[in-house]
């Protein structure tokens, strides 16, 4: 793995989240987004992932990505790394399953 890439686990990811520190991006698809979706999260599905379209990330803040399992934010952040995106990127280890199975909150039933 790249060394601007780092996997993050779910205890870290809600400390930045509640801290304010984190920018989180999901990757999943819009029906699964509206499913469950981590408070705060942006919705940038890897179908039509577009580097360009990422947000603001400030220096003070890190980027989370964070997808089902873990494996679409790992092909989100390559795609990243080859438009030369300088930042880190940090990936929610085990995705949104190993988040809800560590009883953090989820949002339901967003339109998107």
């Amino acid at each position: 793995m790249n060394q601007q890439v780092k996997m993050v686990d779910v205890a870290t990811a809600l400390h930045w989240i509640n801290s304010g520190a984190a920018v989180v991006v999901d990757v999943r698809e819009r029906h699964e987004f509206a499913a469950q979706h981590i408070p705060g999260a942006q919705l940038l599905p890897l179908s039509e992932f577009d580097p360009s379209k990422m947000p603001a990330v400030g220096e003070d803040k890190k980027l989370l990505l964070h997808c089902r399992s873990g494996q679409r934010c790992g092909l989100a952040a390559a795609r990243l790394l080859a438009t030369g995106y300088k930042g880190e990127i940090n990936r929610l280890a085990g995705g949104i399953l190993a988040w809800m199975a560590a009883g953090a909150p989820v949002e339901c039933g967003a339109t998107v």
